[in-house]
């Protein structure tokens, strides 16, 4: 078991990523460390050259950053994880400050915050700037969390977190993903205020600004609609009770209190069945939520069983050392 594990996923970055890992074995000497290099299907020699800096490389062949990160914790165990990008955009200086916070201070998550700092001047793409203050905005008003920075790939993780998260995205929506993921779990969170450099010139983006940032939307979306069941059902109600008086009051209310007479029929039984969709979205709401609550509790077992994990991980390091 690693005291700190460098993670570094890795496609087509054959320009940085040798000094991307010599960097972090610069940042990581007072630990002891692993850096791994998770190549995601590259053919311009990236792995040729992350092996030759010596960090340790591995594969995996299902495409997107997601399924590289389900690998990475899957297969690696660690007191404290690292995970930050191949492009060299993120300063390895940081490691230390965001290991500590895992290791002395208990830190669940650290969120490695660009958004603080140099990002906006740096970055030349626009509409990355807006879409990541956008999701940021987003996430904290419906998750009422404070995180500065939502789609950082420079992160640190507890053993824990890394063993009890359920990796569902396969795409650069995961650290959407991890965001809500531990703010719907009460984990403790640290945002460590980081610098950020653009891409190297000749260095391309595997980001699609609007592909993956529609794809960002739908993901907060589908996890609001989880971990918030009640909340998401009754906008729904809501929205469709406003409709359906918007609807009735104009078109059969005001002509019937005129006439004594139902003119329209059809809009009135349209009006009750949109009543009791909400109705049912209010009860589908609750039966949710309370379903939620008990994965919850579930979730605080796993923490348990992941805790005790790491104690005998540890044992069995010490016990091998001495003999």
């Amino acid at each position: 078991m690693d005291q700190v594990a460098v993670l570094i996923p890795c496609y087509n970055e054959a320009q940085t990523i040798h000094k991307v890992v010599e960097d972090c074995k610069m940042a990581t000497s007072q630990y002891q460390t692993t850096i791994y290099v998770y190549d995601n299907n590259s053919s311009d020699g990236s792995v040729e050259i992350a092996a030759q800096a010596g960090a340790v490389v591995r594969h995996e062949y299902q495409q997107g950053k997601g399924n590289v990160v389900r690998r990475m914790f899957r297969e690696i165990d660690a007191q404290c994880y690292i995970m930050l990008d191949g492009d060299d955009t993120y300063p390895a200086e940081h490691i230390a400050q965001m290991a500590q916070a895992v290791l002395e201070r208990n830190a669940d998550m650290v969120v490695g915050d660009r958004l603080s700092s140099s990002y906006f001047t740096e970055n030349k793409r626009p509409f990355h700037n807006a879409g990541n203050v956008m999701t940021r905005s987003v996430i904290n008003f419906f998750f009422k969390s404070n995180v500065k920075d939502i789609m950082t790939g420079y992160r640190a993780f507890s053993y824990e977190f890394v063993k009890t998260f359920p990796v569902l995205s396969t795409g650069f929506e995961i650290e959407t993903e991890m965001t809500i993921f531990a703010g719907d779990k009460n984990l403790r969170l640290e945002n460590i205020v980081i610098d950020y450099r653009d891409r190297p010139e000749g260095s391309e983006s595997k980001l699609n600004t609007f592909r993956d940032g529609f794809k960002v939307l739908r993901t907060i979306f589908m996890l609001y609609r989880y971990y918030k069941p009640l909340a998401f059902f009754s906008l729904v109600a809501v929205a469709l009770v406003l409709v359906s008086i918007g609807v009735f009051v104009p078109l059969v209310l005001i002509p019937f209190l005129q006439t004594g007479e139902v003119e329209r029929f059809p809009t009135l039984i349209v009006c009750g069945f949109m009543v009791l969709t909400a109705i049912l979205s209010l009860c589908s709401g609750m039966i949710l939520d309370t379903v939620a609550q008990k994965s919850r509790q579930e979730y605080e077992s796993k923490l348990v069983a992941a805790c005790n994990e790491k104690k005998r991980l540890l044992l069995r390091k010490k016990e091998s050392h001495y003999a």
